[in-house]
């Protein structure tokens, strides 16, 4: 088996590889994440990802993509399914292309670790890009991991970010701050 690991950053992707490789599977790490924002935090996952996978001799594809201008466009219109019509779809799909056009027989992504993501969205978006780029989705329910792999992440000092990527999944995470701290301005 080739598996090409599309990775959204160095902590999500500790659980997986390690999993994989107990499996004695060895990916290839992806990095492909045009909706990471603001650039500064794109770059810190990024650079984080380069030194882990450095650390732990795996190899690692980066494909340099800041889309800021690109996913503002496609998801402004339904900020509430970005994940499920944009962020997920441009992510996989360029990991099965990119898998495809370079040999890989299987993919996957780090993304299924997070209890966080819409992991029944993912798995659909995964088996679309399957069938259309001929290429097999290796499915891990890694989710089980999730915890073991944000400790093992703390415990090696990987930068571990407080939200999923996106300008308004960094909104998401305050909301219920942002929702108090009106209700408080309206008292006054």
């Amino acid at each position: 088996m080739k598996l090409l690991l599309h990775t959204c950053c160095a902590p999500c992707s500790v659980y997986c590889i390690d999993e994989l490789r107990s499996e004695k599977i060895e990916p290839t790490v992806y990095w492909f994440n045009p909706n990471i924002h603001p650039y500064m935090e794109y770059k810190q996952r990024r650079d984080c990802l380069k030194e882990y996978t450095k650390s732990i001799n795996i190899n690692a594809i980066f494909e340099e993509d800041y889309g800021l201008k690109e996913f503002c466009k496609n998801v402004i219109g339904d900020l509430e399914n970005r994940c499920k019509k944009y962020c997920y779809p441009v992510r996989l799909e360029q990991t099965a292309k990119f898998a495809k056009e370079n040999g890989y027989t299987h993919f996957s992504t780090t993304l299924l670790v997070s209890p966080y993501q819409n992991h029944e969205a993912l798995v659909e978006v995964a088996k679309q890009m399957e069938k259309k780029y001929e290429v097999e989705f290796l499915y891990r329910d890694f989710r089980v991991g999730f915890r073991e792999g944000q400790d093992k992440a703390k415990e090696l000092g990987l930068y571990r970010q407080k939200y999923c990527g996106c300008v308004f999944s960094e909104e998401d995470r305050y909301q219920k701050k942002i929702e108090k701290d009106m209700e408080r301005e309206k008292d006054r």
